[in-house]
């Protein structure tokens, strides 16, 4: 495992090289409530954020660099139900995060069974942060 931490998940730190990842893509949920009007179109009212999903992909070479223990701890983590915080190397942070799914892929299997290429996907979902801008008002 070498090379700078460019992203952490509680104690598991993403590397450039080992445990790294290829990318990351964000998804998130809004609802607005249809609100019914007579003699013209329905009105919008936004409630609030729903949900927000951060998907991690990578790619490993446990012969060359290592990660697939990492790998391991994510998905001991996962089964466990124990939140984490995300956070970049830039210093924004994402909250806490249960980790929602891990799913790997192995490839290129020697002869001893291990895999020499292991792809993954990690989905986390951020644990509600119990204030909003509204509570910080006083409007809820």
């Amino acid at each position: 495992m070498s090379g700078p931490v460019t992203m952490a998940l509680g104690p598991f730190l993403f590397r450039a090289h080992g445990f790294g990842y290829t990318d990351v893509s964000r998804k998130l949920d809004t609802t607005w409530a249809e609100i019914e009007t007579a003699g013209r179109m329905n009105a919008l009212q936004w409630t609030g954020p729903r949900s927000e999903i951060v998907t991690i992909n990578g790619v490993l070479f446990p012969a060359e660099w290592g990660g697939e223990g990492t790998l391991g701890g994510v998905r001991l983590a996962a089964k466990n139900g124990l939140p984490l915080m995300l956070a970049n190397r830039s210093g924004q942070i994402f909250g806490m995060q249960a980790i929602q799914g891990v799913e790997d892929d192995k490839a290129f299997m020697n002869r001893l069974g291990q895999a020499g290429r292991i792809s993954y996907s990690i989905k986390v979902r951020q644990i509600g942060s119990g204030f909003s801008l509204l509570s910080l008002l006083g409007i809820i």
